[in-house]
């Protein structure tokens, strides 16, 4: 395993995150008095969702070199645009929306709510940036321990920060601002993508 990979891909993928709906709906099926179950749930999907990712990005790398460089760099570009612009309210209302659809599961034992946490985090994270940013990670680095170990913890963390802290994280730092750190971010690796594509 590379550190340095894991470390690079643990800053984007939490970055990229934070702002997400998978965190608000942690942030609301955590104040509801149950966070310990809802965050094992999470991170059991979380588990899941890294390993398809890379799985994707090691089938990205059976293209042809500059096909691979080019979808690359259209990934982060796609990933940058989304950050920049979709605006935060947007994901917080899908978040919001998606953890309500579970409060009945919150008053249920905890094994069941670990269940629909996970079924929550599962469906929320098909095709969401992160997502498709690790799949363009390890298409980009082809170190598939490295990417997702730093994948998978960046998750866990970001899970753990909006089940037991999450309403007190964005009353210090904003949704806008986040989103702002992590576009900027992935558009420097989108610019970088595109200059050893032509190079």
């Amino acid at each position: 395993m590379n550190i340095a990979i894991a470390a690079t891909v643990f800053g984007l993928v939490a970055v990229a995150e934070l702002p997400d709906k998978t965190m608000i709906a942690s942030v609301v099926m955590g104040s509801r008095g149950r966070p310990m179950p809802v965050w094992v749930g999470a991170t059991a999907a979380f588990a899941l969702h890294a390993a398809l990712a890379v799985l994707a990005g090691r089938l990205v790398q059976l293209l042809p070199h500059r096909a691979l460089e080019a979808v690359v760099a259209v990934l982060f570009g796609v990933g940058a645009l989304y950050l920049l612009f979709v605006p935060e309210k947007r994901e917080r209302e899908r978040g919001v929306r998606a953890a309500q659809a579970e409060e009945a599961a919150v008053r249920a034992p905890a094994w069941r709510v670990a269940i629909s946490a996970f079924g929550v985090m599962a469906i929320g994270e098909i095709g969401d940036i992160t997502q498709l940013l690790l799949v363009n990670l390890e298409a980009h680095y082809k170190s598939p321990i490295s990417v997702f170990v730093g994948g998978f913890l960046a998750l866990t963390l970001v899970a753990a920060l909006g089940v037991f802290s999450g309403r007190a994280l964005l009353r210090v730092l904003s949704l806008s601002t986040i989103r702002r750190i992590g576009g900027i971010a992935l558009l420097g690796f989108c610019g970088y993508s595109v200059y050893t594509l032509v190079s």
